[in-house]
């Protein structure tokens, strides 16, 4: 059990910053991340949103990266269930916390993201954030801290075992190139199912 735990996440890229005392776990927009073991998790959101939760008794947490609320009109999505939809990614990282000996009545969560990084009529990030929240209702869990919407990119680091979380938000004018890369990124899931080969982690 234990190892096909560890396997569960051998794809996610780790990394060390010698600011921090526990090695770094780096996700991606449709990836999601849990461990029993004190550990960082860290992503860049502009419109996703991430979910940070944990069983604070048995201190076991992670966090998820969506893109999306749910497929296009309901429908089944090209990849199968995948974890760039809230639907999934939501259900995705409770149930692993469960799994590894957490209780839902004990969980913590914590949302971040959902900015509205660049121009259009569809705010994408309000969708996300309206999503998850009626969600969490609909589990009959409510997160003790938000930092939802605005307009700037936010990175953010999540500490498993404390639930501590360094947020920094990224000045819009310089980071261009996030809402780019989400852009690309939407449209490329939407029309043909497939994520951009080089979607990278933004420092």
């Amino acid at each position: 059990m234990a190892l096909a735990q560890a396997n569960r996440f051998a794809h996610i890229r780790r990394m060390r910053d010698g600011r921090f005392p526990h090695e770094i776990a780096a996700i991606l927009p449709g990836e999601f991340f849990v461990s029993q073991d004190p550990m960082i998790v860290y992503t860049v959101l502009g419109s996703c949103v991430s979910a940070c939760v944990r069983d604070p008794i048995a201190k076991i947490g992670g966090m998820n990266h969506f893109m999306l609320p749910k497929p296009k009109d309901g429908g089944s999505d090209s990849w199968g269930e995948s974890t760039r939809y809230g639907s999934y990614a939501m259900e995705s990282l409770i149930n692993e916390i469960l799994q590894r000996g957490g209780i839902k009545s004990r969980l913590e969560v914590k949302l971040f993201g959902a900015g509205k990084i660049y121009d259009g009529n569809i705010d994408v990030g309000a969708r996300n954030a309206e999503w998850v929240l009626e969600f969490l209702r609909t589990e009959g869990l409510a997160a003790c801290k938000t930092d939802l919407g605005d307009v700037f990119p936010r990175k953010v680091y999540y500490f498993t075992e404390s639930g501590r979380v360094l947020l920094k938000k990224i000045e819009r004018v310089k980071n261009n190139t996030i809402a780019e890369r989400e852009h690309e990124y939407a449209e490329k899931i939407q029309t043909t199912g497939q994520a951009p080969a080089d979607d990278v982690t933004l420092f």
